[in-house]
């Protein structure tokens, strides 16, 4: 019969230890720079607003983020926030513990800071205690500047009633709101009283895919705990608003580093962090930082004017799938498609059309709708824009002034259609059923209803749903299922490959390319 044996133990000598320690490290040197030549990896001399040059006194072939971390953390901050209850319950109710996640991105997003759920402490969200009528939750923040200014996110302190921030040492201090930007999650803080804060700079320059960084802050109440990692991706989209552009990092983020830093090796904030990708609340290697170069710019506003003054068009885009390049005849899937002008904007003042593709803004490349919006919104309103436009395959150059951004921006109007008014006559070729808008309730004068969507169909692949109202086929308006039939054959007469169908939803209007061999039997 076979039996276990233990493993033979045995002392080794001096030297073999000298030499397998001398191999281990070889061996972790070979991992840590697999791809690239292994030599010795020297720490650059990092200089912070708050204290001379820097320089480390580490062994030779070695590394370590001590004397980052030594002289940074003295400026994060742990904010505690106290809110109204009634208000915190209030947003409760819309989902995510208040902290007004967009519902396209609440199936997979989870918020950190001050949302619900999950095991832990005292300080893993919302705490509300016997005929406690206030709510404490705890985030992250970090002084910008020896006079008290400080940066947190704006989900940790919206609401607040009263702000409190505690440095390294213990030491607590009553911050009042400057100014915040939910759009991009920017709160600018102030403690009066002092002029001698430790403080870090905003990088000016953005960190490539692959650099270090240091994550300061305090997840889960726990104090000053500090992660490593590095920069993921640049320019990620993560569907909580028109300005998205986040550096994704994997050093470790949890809840309740809202609002804290992320370094580089030279000591400088590369970014500010706000939100993770977390099935389970805690942290699986994906977090999200709000770019330096935005949040210096939301300061500036912000120290100025308590408010972000936004450039403004008015008029909803869509990024030139492959789909709609090659219903347009574009060369290339780039610029950004206007699919709907609101009337009395700019945008119509300027006389902008549904259809038209922007691919510059003042003689710069667009690349796309998010860098459309990104680069409007950095101009100020009453700024003049060129944009170069193609319209029905012709280039042409319409000037634009620009106006303030509005403080709620009016969402589109609901287009539910009433099943059962109007059974319509269907285009079964395309898996839809249609009814004239005017014969639905609720679904306007204009265009025509999707009043029922085959869900194998051409139609459904693309997103169309119940309820939809088309308003156009081929650049031409639609009043009745005949109008979309005319327009498919007259594109299919034409030989177009495809044909754009403008279509509005609950979500807004939008451009769906229809490739009309999807046609089917």
């Amino acid at each position: 019969m076979s039996r276990i044996a233990p493993i033979p133990t045995r002392t080794p000598s001096s030297s073999t230890l000298r030499k397998s320690r001398s191999r281990l490290l070889a061996g972790v040197f070979t991992l840590a720079l697999a791809g690239g030549t292994v030599g010795a990896f020297v720490l650059p001399e990092i200089i912070t607003p708050a204290q001379a040059q820097l320089t480390t006194n580490q062994p030779a072939g070695t590394f370590s983020f001590a004397d980052i971390v030594e002289k940074v953390s003295p400026a994060v901050v742990s904010v505690k926030v106290k809110k109204d209850e009634d208000k915190v319950a209030s947003n409760d109710e819309e989902g995510m513990g208040g902290q007004n996640v967009p519902p396209q991105i609440e199936r997979f997003m989870r918020r950190f800071g001050f949302g619900p759920g999950g095991p832990g402490g005292p300080d893993m969200g919302p705490r509300r205690g016997p005929g406690h009528r206030g709510v404490v939750g705890q985030g992250s923040g970090f002084f910008i500047s020896a006079d008290g200014f400080a940066v947190t996110n704006n989900h940790v302190v919206d609401g607040a009633t009263e702000v409190d921030l505690t440095t390294t040492d213990g030491k607590s201090y009553t911050a009042k709101v400057i100014g915040t930007d939910p759009r991009t999650d920017v709160a600018l803080l102030k403690v009066d009283g002092k002029s001698d804060f430790p403080w870090v700079k905003l990088a000016a320059k953005a960190p490539r895919v692959g650099d270090w960084v240091v994550a300061v802050g305090n997840p889960f109440g726990l104090g000053g705990t500090v992660t490593a990692g590095i920069v993921s991706a640049r320019g990620r989209d993560i569907g909580s608003g028109p300005y998205d552009d986040f550096i994704q990092i994997d050093a470790p983020i949890n809840r309740g580093n809202s609002g804290g830093p992320t370094f580089g090796l030279d000591g400088e904030v590369i970014g500010v962090n706000t939100a993770i990708v977390s099935p389970s609340g805690g942290n699986v290697g994906i977090a999200f930082a709000i770019p330096s170069e935005t949040v210096s710019e939301v300061i500036e506003a912000l120290k100025s004017g308590g408010e972000v003054a936004r450039g403004y068009v008015g008029v909803q885009i869509q990024p030139v799938s492959d789909e709609v390049a090659e219903a347009l005849e574009l060369k290339s899937a780039e610029g950004a498609l206007i699919a709907q002008v609101q009337p009395g904007t700019p945008g119509e003042k300027a006389g902008l059309k549904p259809g038209d593709v922007v691919t510059q803004i003042d003689g710069e490349t667009v690349k796309d709708s998010r860098e459309m919006s990104r680069e409007i919104a950095r101009k100020k309103p009453g700024t003049v824009v060129k944009l170069s436009v193609l319209r029905d395959g012709k280039s042409m150059t319409i000037p634009v002034t620009l106006e303030q951004l509005p403080t709620d921006v009016a969402s589109a109007a609901k287009a539910k259609a009433d099943q059962g008014e109007e059974d319509g006559k269907g285009i079964p070729r395309l898996g839809l059923s249609l009814a004239p808008a005017k014969g639905v309730a609720g679904a306007g004068d204009i265009g025509v209803v999707v009043t029922e969507v085959d869900p194998n169909g051409p139609g459904a692949e693309r997103g169309i749903k119940e309820g939809d109202v088309i308003l156009d086929v081929g650049g031409k308006p639609v009043m009745t299922p005949a109008d979309v039939r005319d327009g498919l054959a007259t594109a299919r007469k034409d030989n177009r490959k495809a044909v754009l169908m403008r279509i509005k939803s609950e979500q807004g209007t939008r451009f769906v390319a229809i490739a009309l061999g999807d046609q089917r039997g």
